[in-house]
């Protein structure tokens, strides 16, 4: 038995069950992996060595007949409050049968990222393929730091699988087993031999699914009507994002991105550009909760704006595209409204003067509005 037993007997594996009988009858299936930079693939030498192809290889290996599909939807740096803003276009479109989910080294350990969790955990359970779900919860291998006990909270309230590797993993790290440089150069991404040990954790717990789909009869695959209540408030479930493809906003300088961008996951698209002081970008829309999403790049200086909510101007938020880290250009996403009236709200942006003279400086890029 292995480390994920505790807790594998009490999940529900209805749908896991049948996504496996499916397979073993020959069907087609389409198996999904949503999540952060881990689940892109960062560190692996090629895609084929990421824990999210190793585990779909398993798929293949164990069940030759089927016709099996692999979308990874994994984009670096992001949470699971653009997660559950992007999962329809980005995943469940697709109709997957199997998603793994992990968000836990990305979002913060806080009863907000809770909340977002939720309502993507709920948005893949209610779509209409049904699709069996499986938490992941990666770790900072140096400080054994994720957001697992607020996420698998989530995952016990509707009774899902989950497979830690800060239980797994991290220990056997803690234990000597291994040096932490063996499998992550940077205390957070696997290398390839790190991308086989995740893997391997999950392919753990297909194992044993797969011998109670071997003796189960097929059970009725359960779907929203099923759902229990949300645990927390739940302003997030129908959270979308606006680009220039859903919203038309007021422009006094600001231009649209015209750039034709390939790749399905590229959301560096469809903004706005502000390329010098003073330009102003107004938004009107009707929401609860709103978020602005923008590039903070690593090619620096660039440009600064404040944020400005319905017309408070005497609690400007700043906006700073400029990145410390040197990864690469990162998909921010700052929260400006959490549980507030449901009414139409104003969301103005204004470019700030820059504090670099005599040098090129880079756009403030205002990438979407995420509202719920």
């Amino acid at each position: 038995m292995t480390r994920n037993d505790a807790h594998m007997y009490k999940a529900d594996y209805t749908r896991l069950i049948n996504c496996m009988q499916k397979a073993m009858r020959g069907e087609e299936l389409t198996l999904g992996f949503f999540g952060g930079s881990i689940t892109q693939g960062s560190l692996a030498s090629a895609p084929e060595n990421t824990y999210a192809y190793l585990v779909f290889c398993w798929w293949k290996q164990n069940f030759p007949k089927a016709k099996l599909h692999y979308i990874n939807g994994g984009i670096g740096g992001t949470t699971s409050h653009y997660g559950v803003a992007r999962v329809v276009t980005d995943m469940l479109m697709y109709q997957p049968d199997f998603i793994v989910v992990d968000f836990s080294v990305n979002d913060i350990p806080n009863a907000f990222f809770q909340e977002t969790y939720e309502g993507l955990v709920r948005k893949m359970l209610s779509w209409h393929s049904g699709p069996a779900i499986l938490l992941l919860n990666n770790v900072y291998y140096d400080t054994g730091i994720n957001a697992q006990e607020y996420h698998n909270a989530v995952g016990e309230h509707y009774r899902l699988p989950y497979v830690s590797i800060r239980d797994t993993v991290y220990q056997e790290i803690k234990a000597g087993a291994y040096k932490r440089q063996e499998l992550t150069p940077d205390g957070l991404h696997p290398n390839d031999a790190g991308h086989r040990l995740v893997a391997n954790e999950i392919i753990k717990l297909l194992n044993q699914v797969k011998e109670m789909a071997g003796g189960a009869h097929t059970a009725e695959r359960s779907g929203e009507s099923f759902l229990p209540n949300h645990m927390t408030a739940n302003a997030y479930e129908r959270a979308k994002r606006l680009t220039i493809r859903e919203i038309s906003p007021y422009l006094q300088g600001f231009y649209t991105d015209t750039d034709e961008k390939m790749g399905r996951l590229d959301h560096f698209k469809n903004g706005w550009l502000g390329a010098h002081p003073g330009d102003r970008i107004r938004f009107e829309v009707e929401a609860a909760n709103i978020a602005v999403q923008y590039r903070k790049s690593i090619k620096r200086p660039a440009m600064r704006a404040q944020l400005i909510l319905d017309e408070d101007m005497e609690r400007p938020i700043l906006l700073d595209g400029n990145f410390d880290e040197d990864w690469g250009d990162c998909l921010y996403l700052e929260p400006v409204l959490h549980h507030g009236e449901n009414k139409q709200h104003t969301v103005e942006v204004i470019v700030l003067d820059i504090d670099v003279q005599n040098t090129q400086t880079q756009p403030f890029y205002l990438m979407s509005l995420i509202i719920a």
